[in-house]
């Protein structure tokens, strides 16, 4: 099993490119637009929200912290006595962050947790109702402190240190009653788990089950019951370490499709990988029964993903057995997506970061999203999530323009209904589209593409032309 072997290489490349390549870009191509709306000044209804998906509630179970968050100028040294540069006292906590996206994101997020009756208690659930998660099933001690965590951002190397103080008493499951875990539960979409509290979670999730409802977890790393909620969910979300530490296989690609032979309720595993982007493997029923090396494939991926973009992109292979040496083969596909390239000036705090991608998961699923969709998406919400301090300070809403490639709105391709689409965001789809297999066609710079469709090449560049998606039609043709 090695990288330059022939048969394994061509079947990688084969299972990565299933479908014909598009015809080459040549000058005989002719792009034609209307445009009726060309240069008219942005609508208000472009800043309506999308419509959310039908079935949005989701419900959570796990962590909810107070943050006591202290930005420094580098991390300090034992004995050290430094100011901090900023300072912000938030909500926190895993499963808190992720409905708190989810929530701004338009779902309507329920939450089954535990916190004391004391300031940071009471400052913890007004933060969340807030924002709109239903915080009717949170269980409120009358005596005992609540959970908080001192957070240390270093402004240097833009990583962040956590000191966490659990809550007192625990949650156990006699907290929530029959009642409540019913009410609860009812109409949800998705249920998911941060991986604490596990003796209520696991209650919680045989229900769902019973139910057929979905489950969704979070895998940061081993915990005490992690398993046996893993053994009943549909999704996970990992950190970059927990594949392997939970599978002691020799790679992460490997890794992924030992969790997916072991877990067979497993449809899904995203691995997050911070600013190198995220792998996906999802099982598939239906596909070639070509067999190709799993590490051999992601390494092609790596090679095929856009370097240049700085927007989160996405690349995938085609359905094939998938095989893991000395582990076994699993039917599905491998999808490789990217970061956004944040400018270092934006880059604040990383605080976060997953929680914002498992909360745009939830979105992403309950909006029944494609997987190449998915990945860009929640890569985008987690960008946008790290340039301020704190994980809920900048949390995106529907309407922030930098999610308006994802979330259709009514009447239009992408923005709102007669609203007026950014030539920026679809400029560079379009290039990619004649580019997206590197053995044909021909590489399309601004001025070509400028010079093709009859426009100029500083207004493409700068975005200050707009074009309306209900006016704009798009024809190419191959002459000769």
């Amino acid at each position: 099993m090695t990288s330059s072997c022939p048969n394994t290489i061509s079947s990688a490349l084969t299972a990565i490119s299933p479908s014909p390549p598009p015809p080459p870009f040549t000058k005989q191509m002719r792009f034609s637009f209307s445009t009726r709306s060309w240069g008219r000044s942005r609508m208000s209804s472009d800043r309506e929200p999308p419509p959310v998906p039908d079935r949005r509630v989701v419900l959570g179970c796990g962590s909810v912290t107070m943050d006591f968050l202290a930005a420094v100028a580098y991390y300090p040294k034992p004995d050290d006595k430094i100011r901090s540069t900023s300072l912000k006292v938030q909500g926190g906590g895993n499963a808190g962050n992720a409905l708190t996206c989810a929530a701004r994101l338009g779902l309507n997020p329920r939450l089954i947790s535990k916190v004391a009756d004391d300031a940071q208690g009471r400052g913890i659930l007004e933060e969340l109702e807030a924002d709109g998660v239903d915080t009717s099933f949170l269980v409120v001690s009358k005596e005992g402190n609540s959970p908080f965590t001192y957070v240390i951002v270093d402004d240097q190397t833009k990583t962040r240190t956590c000191i966490h103080t659990p809550g007192y008493p625990p949650m156990v499951p006699h907290d929530l009653s029959q009642t409540n875990l019913l009410s609860a539960i009812d109409g949800a979409r998705i249920v998911y788990f941060d991986g604490r509290l596990y003796e209520t979670a696991l209650v919680v999730a045989k229900e769902a089950v019973r139910r057929n409802i979905p489950i969704l977890i979070d895998a940061e790393r081993p915990r005490e019951g992690l398993d046996d909620l893993l053994k009943l969910a549909a999704y996970a979300v990992c950190s970059a370490k927990f594949p392997q530490a939970w599978t002691n296989a020799p790679s992460v690609a490997t890794a992924l499709v030992s969790l997916m032979l072991r877990l067979p309720n497993m449809r899904f595993i995203i691995v997050t990988l911070g600013a190198e982007g995220c792998i996906m493997l999802e099982r598939s029923i239906e596909g070639s029964s070509r067999e190709v090396d799993v590490d051999n494939l992601l390494e092609i991926l790596k090679q095929r993903k856009d370097d240049v973009a700085t927007i989160p992109t996405c690349v995938s292979s085609s359905v094939s057995q998938l095989q893991a040496e000395g582990i076994g083969t699993l039917h599905g596909r491998l999808l490789l997506g990217t970061a956004e390239k944040i400018p270092p000036q934006e880059l604040i705090d990383t605080t976060g970061a997953g929680d914002a991608f498992i909360g745009a998961t939830l979105y992403a699923v309950c909006a029944n999203m494609s997987p190449e969709k998915l990945l860009p998406f929640a890569a985008q919400v987690a960008a946008a999530n790290c340039r301020a301090l704190g994980a809920r300070t900048s949390l995106p809403y529907p309407t922030d323009p930098r999610l308006a490639p994802f979330l259709k709105r009514r009447g239009g391709i992408i923005g709102a209904q007669k609203s007026l689409f950014p030539f920026r965001v679809f400029l560079p789809l379009l290039i990619r589209l004649f580019n997206s297999n590197d053995e044909v066609g021909q590489q399309i710079s601004y001025e070509d593409l400028a010079v093709s469709i009859g426009l100029q090449h500083e207004s493409l560049k700068s975005g200050t032309n707009t074009v309306q998606p209900d006016d704009m039609k798009m024809h190419y043709t191959k002459q000769g």
